[in-house]
Protein backbone atom coordinates (compact mmCIF):
# COMPACT_ATOMS: atom_id res chain seq x y z
CA UNK A 1 0.00 0.00 0.00
CA UNK A 2 1.67 3.23 -1.15
CA UNK A 3 1.51 6.61 0.75
CA UNK A 4 -0.27 8.32 -1.91
CA UNK A 5 -3.22 5.53 -1.61
CA UNK A 6 -3.21 5.20 2.08
CA UNK A 7 -3.75 8.50 2.14
CA UNK A 8 -6.57 8.41 -0.68
CA UNK A 9 -8.33 5.93 1.55
CA UNK A 10 -8.05 8.33 4.35
CA UNK A 11 -9.77 11.28 2.78
CA UNK A 12 -12.67 8.38 1.64
CA UNK A 13 -13.61 7.67 5.29
CA UNK A 14 -13.26 11.18 6.56
CA UNK A 15 -15.59 11.81 4.03
CA UNK A 16 -18.20 9.29 5.18
CA UNK A 17 -17.18 10.17 8.86
CA UNK A 18 -18.50 14.25 8.08
CA UNK A 19 -21.56 12.99 5.78
CA UNK A 20 -23.36 10.79 9.28
CA UNK A 21 -21.98 13.42 12.04
CA UNK A 22 -21.30 17.01 12.54
CA UNK A 23 -17.68 17.25 13.78
CA UNK A 24 -16.79 19.13 16.22
CA UNK A 25 -14.38 22.59 16.97
CA UNK A 26 -11.43 21.88 15.39
CA UNK A 27 -8.61 21.77 18.00
CA UNK A 28 -5.04 21.86 17.34
CA UNK A 29 -2.50 21.00 19.29
CA UNK A 30 1.71 20.93 18.91
CA UNK A 31 4.90 20.53 21.08
CA UNK A 32 8.75 20.74 20.57
CA UNK A 33 12.16 20.55 21.44
CA UNK A 34 15.37 21.61 20.96
CA UNK A 35 18.87 20.33 21.64
CA UNK A 36 22.24 21.53 21.01
CA UNK A 37 25.27 19.59 22.02
CA UNK A 38 28.37 17.74 21.47
CA UNK A 39 29.51 14.19 21.50
CA UNK A 40 32.82 13.68 21.00
CA UNK A 41 34.74 10.42 20.74
CA UNK A 42 38.32 11.53 22.87
CA UNK A 43 40.21 7.95 22.04
CA UNK A 44 39.33 4.89 20.12
CA UNK A 45 41.57 1.96 19.06
CA UNK A 46 40.52 3.30 15.64
CA UNK A 47 42.14 6.84 15.28
CA UNK A 48 40.00 7.62 12.74
CA UNK A 49 36.82 7.42 14.98
CA UNK A 50 38.12 9.54 17.17
CA UNK A 51 35.99 12.91 16.20
CA UNK A 52 33.99 15.51 17.83
CA UNK A 53 30.47 16.65 16.64
CA UNK A 54 28.95 19.26 17.20
CA UNK A 55 24.59 19.14 16.52
CA UNK A 56 21.61 20.36 16.68
CA UNK A 57 18.35 18.85 16.82
CA UNK A 58 14.82 20.40 16.36
CA UNK A 59 11.88 18.40 16.84
CA UNK A 60 7.92 19.07 16.47
CA UNK A 61 4.97 16.92 16.61
CA UNK A 62 1.41 18.56 16.25
CA UNK A 63 -2.63 16.83 16.25
CA UNK A 64 -5.22 18.32 14.57
CA UNK A 65 -8.98 17.11 15.54
CA UNK A 66 -10.60 16.75 12.49
CA UNK A 67 -14.17 15.59 14.23
CA UNK A 68 -14.44 13.93 17.61
CA UNK A 69 -12.84 10.88 16.81
CA UNK A 70 -10.46 11.58 13.83
CA UNK A 71 -7.02 13.30 14.38
CA UNK A 72 -4.75 14.27 12.17
CA UNK A 73 -0.76 13.70 13.52
CA UNK A 74 2.62 14.82 12.36
CA UNK A 75 6.29 15.02 13.66
CA UNK A 76 9.21 17.11 11.98
CA UNK A 77 12.60 15.94 12.64
CA UNK A 78 16.03 18.99 11.70
CA UNK A 79 19.17 17.02 12.12
CA UNK A 80 22.14 16.24 10.77
CA UNK A 81 20.79 13.23 8.26
CA UNK A 82 24.37 11.66 7.95
CA UNK A 83 26.95 10.26 10.20
CA UNK A 84 30.25 12.03 11.16
CA UNK A 85 33.14 11.32 9.17
CA UNK A 86 35.01 13.92 10.83
CA UNK A 87 34.94 16.78 13.14
CA UNK A 88 31.99 19.08 12.39
CA UNK A 89 29.77 21.93 13.42
CA UNK A 90 26.50 22.01 12.35
CA UNK A 91 26.96 20.44 9.13
CA UNK A 92 24.94 18.03 7.39
CA UNK A 93 21.37 18.96 8.66
CA UNK A 94 18.11 18.16 6.77
CA UNK A 95 14.63 18.37 7.70
CA UNK A 96 12.52 15.21 6.80
CA UNK A 97 8.88 14.24 8.24
CA UNK A 98 9.40 11.45 10.56
CA UNK A 99 5.52 11.06 11.30
CA UNK A 100 2.30 12.05 9.28
CA UNK A 101 -1.33 10.31 9.38
CA UNK A 102 -4.56 10.00 10.28
CA UNK A 103 -5.61 8.01 14.09
CA UNK A 104 -9.49 7.36 14.91
CA UNK A 105 -10.60 6.18 17.91
CA UNK A 106 -13.35 3.83 19.28
CA UNK A 107 -14.01 3.99 22.55
CA UNK A 108 -10.88 2.37 24.13
CA UNK A 109 -9.18 1.57 20.57
CA UNK A 110 -6.76 3.57 18.68
CA UNK A 111 -6.44 2.90 14.78
CA UNK A 112 -3.70 4.52 13.14
CA UNK A 113 -3.12 4.66 9.14
CA UNK A 114 0.26 6.35 7.69
CA UNK A 115 4.14 6.94 8.48
CA UNK A 116 4.38 5.45 11.82
CA UNK A 117 6.42 3.88 14.63
CA UNK A 118 5.18 0.72 15.61
CA UNK A 119 5.94 -0.19 19.12
CA UNK A 120 8.63 -2.81 20.02
CA UNK A 121 10.19 -2.84 23.26
CA UNK A 122 11.40 0.63 25.75
CA UNK A 123 15.01 0.57 26.47
CA UNK A 124 15.65 2.36 22.64
CA UNK A 125 14.08 5.54 24.35
CA UNK A 126 13.61 5.05 27.50
CA UNK A 127 17.12 3.70 29.10
CA UNK A 128 18.88 6.86 30.96
CA UNK A 129 21.46 9.16 30.50
CA UNK A 130 23.23 10.61 27.64
CA UNK A 131 24.41 7.39 25.88
CA UNK A 132 22.26 4.89 27.90
CA UNK A 133 20.14 4.44 24.58
CA UNK A 134 22.93 4.08 22.36
CA UNK A 135 22.97 0.23 21.59
CA UNK A 136 19.23 -0.20 22.41
CA UNK A 137 18.42 1.91 19.44
CA UNK A 138 19.43 -0.80 16.94
CA UNK A 139 16.18 -2.08 17.21
CA UNK A 140 13.91 0.76 17.10
CA UNK A 141 11.28 0.59 14.53
CA UNK A 142 10.75 4.10 13.06
CA UNK A 143 9.74 6.04 9.98
CA UNK A 144 7.43 2.53 8.35
CA UNK A 145 4.23 2.82 6.30
CA UNK A 146 1.10 1.03 7.53
CA UNK A 147 -0.81 0.69 10.46
CA UNK A 148 -1.02 0.26 13.95
CA UNK A 149 -3.69 -0.25 16.86
CA UNK A 150 -3.36 0.29 20.14
CA UNK A 151 -6.07 -0.78 22.57
CA UNK A 152 -6.63 -1.30 26.52
CA UNK A 153 -6.71 -4.92 28.17
CA UNK A 154 -8.86 -4.26 31.72
CA UNK A 155 -8.05 -1.56 33.68
CA UNK A 156 -3.89 -1.61 33.84
CA UNK A 157 -3.11 -3.53 30.10
CA UNK A 158 -2.34 -2.03 27.00
CA UNK A 159 -1.89 -3.68 23.47
CA UNK A 160 -0.31 -2.48 20.53
CA UNK A 161 -0.30 -4.02 16.67
CA UNK A 162 1.32 -2.79 13.40
CA UNK A 163 1.39 -3.88 10.12
CA UNK A 164 3.84 -1.90 7.99
CA UNK A 165 6.97 -1.69 5.70
CA UNK A 166 9.45 0.86 6.11
CA UNK A 167 9.01 4.19 4.10
CA UNK A 168 9.78 4.20 0.70
CA UNK A 169 8.06 6.96 -0.41
CA UNK A 170 9.61 10.66 -1.01
CA UNK A 171 8.72 11.44 2.53
CA UNK A 172 11.79 8.92 3.05
CA UNK A 173 14.10 12.27 1.61
CA UNK A 174 14.92 15.38 3.22
CA UNK A 175 15.27 18.75 2.33
CA UNK A 176 18.32 21.07 2.55
CA UNK A 177 21.08 17.93 2.71
CA UNK A 178 19.81 15.27 1.14
CA UNK A 179 19.57 11.74 2.43
CA UNK A 180 18.40 9.82 -0.44
CA UNK A 181 14.84 8.54 -0.96
CA UNK A 182 14.40 4.51 0.65
CA UNK A 183 13.84 2.07 -2.18
CA UNK A 184 13.21 -1.34 -1.71
CA UNK A 185 16.17 -2.04 -3.83
CA UNK A 186 18.38 -0.62 -0.98
CA UNK A 187 17.72 -3.79 0.95
CA UNK A 188 17.10 -4.61 4.84
CA UNK A 189 14.74 -6.60 6.39
CA UNK A 190 11.63 -4.77 6.45
CA UNK A 191 12.35 -2.50 3.53
CA UNK A 192 10.08 -4.83 1.51
CA UNK A 193 7.09 -1.89 0.13
CA UNK A 194 4.84 -4.73 1.07
CA UNK A 195 2.67 -4.64 4.28
CA UNK A 196 4.34 -8.23 5.36
CA UNK A 197 5.99 -7.19 8.45
CA UNK A 198 4.59 -7.35 11.95
CA UNK A 199 4.92 -6.21 15.46
CA UNK A 200 3.19 -7.10 18.69
CA UNK A 201 3.43 -5.51 22.17
CA UNK A 202 1.70 -5.88 25.05
CA UNK A 203 2.14 -3.86 28.36
CA UNK A 204 0.47 -4.23 31.69
CA UNK A 205 1.01 -1.37 35.11
CA UNK A 206 1.62 -3.06 38.33
CA UNK A 207 1.33 0.23 40.55
CA UNK A 208 5.25 1.38 40.57
CA UNK A 209 6.16 -1.23 38.30
CA UNK A 210 5.44 -1.95 34.28
CA UNK A 211 6.21 -4.80 32.98
CA UNK A 212 6.07 -5.38 28.66
CA UNK A 213 6.33 -8.52 26.51
CA UNK A 214 6.57 -8.09 22.62
CA UNK A 215 7.10 -10.09 18.91
CA UNK A 216 7.95 -8.70 15.98
CA UNK A 217 8.95 -10.53 12.36
CA UNK A 218 10.27 -8.67 9.27
CA UNK A 219 10.49 -10.11 5.94
CA UNK A 220 13.93 -10.47 4.62
CA UNK A 221 14.48 -7.66 1.69
CA UNK A 222 16.66 -7.44 -1.25
CA UNK A 223 20.02 -9.14 -0.53
CA UNK A 224 19.07 -10.68 2.76
CA UNK A 225 19.82 -14.16 3.55
CA UNK A 226 16.73 -14.62 6.01
CA UNK A 227 14.08 -13.09 7.59
CA UNK A 228 14.24 -11.82 11.53
CA UNK A 229 12.14 -12.75 13.94
CA UNK A 230 12.38 -10.84 17.43
CA UNK A 231 11.41 -11.14 21.03
CA UNK A 232 11.39 -8.35 23.80
CA UNK A 233 10.61 -8.85 27.57
CA UNK A 234 11.38 -5.75 29.97
CA UNK A 235 10.63 -4.51 33.47
CA UNK A 236 10.47 -0.87 34.71
CA UNK A 237 10.40 -0.29 38.89
CA UNK A 238 10.07 3.21 40.90
CA UNK A 239 11.05 2.89 44.35
CA UNK A 240 9.31 6.48 45.12
CA UNK A 241 12.32 7.57 46.82
CA UNK A 242 13.52 9.38 43.89
CA UNK A 243 15.79 5.31 42.13
CA UNK A 244 14.32 3.83 39.36
CA UNK A 245 15.44 1.09 37.44
CA UNK A 246 14.47 -0.43 33.92
CA UNK A 247 15.81 -3.73 32.79
CA UNK A 248 14.69 -5.15 28.66
CA UNK A 249 16.05 -8.68 26.56
CA UNK A 250 15.54 -8.68 23.07
CA UNK A 251 16.64 -11.38 20.95
CA UNK A 252 16.38 -11.71 17.26
CA UNK A 253 16.97 -14.91 15.11
CA UNK A 254 18.11 -13.86 11.43
CA UNK A 255 19.71 -10.44 13.24
CA UNK A 256 19.54 -7.60 10.75
CA UNK A 257 18.54 -10.51 7.54
CA UNK A 258 21.59 -12.70 8.48
CA UNK A 259 22.44 -16.54 9.47
CA UNK A 260 23.29 -14.69 12.91
CA UNK A 261 21.43 -14.50 15.99
CA UNK A 262 21.84 -11.35 18.25
CA UNK A 263 20.72 -11.04 22.44
CA UNK A 264 20.43 -7.13 23.53
CA UNK A 265 19.92 -6.59 27.37
CA UNK A 266 20.10 -3.45 28.94
CA UNK A 267 19.80 -2.47 32.64
CA UNK A 268 20.07 0.97 34.08
CA UNK A 269 19.41 3.02 36.96
CA UNK A 270 18.60 6.59 37.69
CA UNK A 271 18.46 8.20 41.01
CA UNK A 272 16.97 11.96 41.04
CA UNK A 273 17.33 14.94 44.08
CA UNK A 274 16.47 17.99 43.93
CA UNK A 275 17.51 19.14 40.21
CA UNK A 276 19.79 16.68 39.95
CA UNK A 277 19.76 13.09 38.10
CA UNK A 278 22.80 10.48 38.29
CA UNK A 279 22.62 7.68 35.93
CA UNK A 280 24.46 4.56 34.88
CA UNK A 281 23.42 2.16 31.90
CA UNK A 282 24.67 -1.00 30.93
CA UNK A 283 24.13 -2.98 27.85
CA UNK A 284 25.55 -5.94 25.94
CA UNK A 285 25.18 -7.27 22.75
CA UNK A 286 25.88 -11.41 22.14
CA UNK A 287 26.19 -12.30 18.75
CA UNK A 288 25.77 -15.98 17.56
CA UNK A 289 28.76 -15.71 15.42
CA UNK A 290 31.05 -14.57 18.26
CA UNK A 291 32.10 -11.80 20.08
CA UNK A 292 29.80 -8.99 21.93
CA UNK A 293 29.67 -5.17 21.59
CA UNK A 294 29.44 -3.78 25.40
CA UNK A 295 28.78 -0.22 26.57
CA UNK A 296 28.90 1.59 29.84
CA UNK A 297 27.44 4.67 30.42
CA UNK A 298 27.46 7.30 33.37
CA UNK A 299 25.17 10.32 32.89
CA UNK A 300 24.57 13.57 34.97
CA UNK A 301 21.57 15.53 34.25
CA UNK A 302 20.35 19.17 35.93
CA UNK A 303 17.24 20.68 35.31
CA UNK A 304 17.54 24.39 34.75
CA UNK A 305 13.76 24.65 34.87
CA UNK A 306 10.37 23.30 34.09
CA UNK A 307 11.75 23.26 30.31
CA UNK A 308 15.33 23.10 30.20
CA UNK A 309 17.89 20.82 31.39
CA UNK A 310 21.59 20.25 30.51
CA UNK A 311 22.26 16.29 30.28
CA UNK A 312 26.67 14.96 30.40
CA UNK A 313 27.71 11.67 30.00
CA UNK A 314 30.50 10.09 29.52
CA UNK A 315 30.29 5.83 27.81
CA UNK A 316 33.31 3.51 27.34
CA UNK A 317 32.12 1.19 24.17
CA UNK A 318 33.58 -2.17 22.71
CA UNK A 319 32.20 -2.32 19.20
CA UNK A 320 33.47 -4.79 17.05
CA UNK A 321 36.91 -5.64 19.17
CA UNK A 322 37.31 -1.64 19.02
CA UNK A 323 37.36 -0.24 22.35
CA UNK A 324 36.27 3.68 22.96
CA UNK A 325 35.31 6.68 25.34
CA UNK A 326 33.17 8.87 24.30
CA UNK A 327 32.06 12.24 26.33
CA UNK A 328 28.95 14.39 25.52
CA UNK A 329 27.35 17.46 26.84
CA UNK A 330 23.76 19.23 25.63
CA UNK A 331 21.71 21.47 26.90
CA UNK A 332 17.47 20.26 25.91
CA UNK A 333 15.00 22.58 25.74
CA UNK A 334 11.09 21.65 25.23
CA UNK A 335 8.06 24.06 24.35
Amino acid sequence: MKLHTTLGLLALSLAAAGSTAQAQSAGFSWEGSAEIGIDSTVSSGDPTAELTDTYLTLEAAFEAALSERVVAFGGLTFESVTDATGDRAFEDMGLYIAELGVRFSFGETEVALGKLSPAFGVAWDEAPGFYGTSLAEDYELSEMIGATLNTSIGANGALSFALFYADNTELSNSIGTKRGRNTAAAGGVGNTGKLNNVALQYTHNFGDTTAWIGGRFLSAGLGDVSDETGIVAGVSHSFGNGFDVIAEVAHFNGAGGTADDATYATLGGAYSFDDWTFSATASNVDFSAGGNDTMLALGVDRAISDSTEINFGVARFDIGGVKSTSVGLAAVMSF
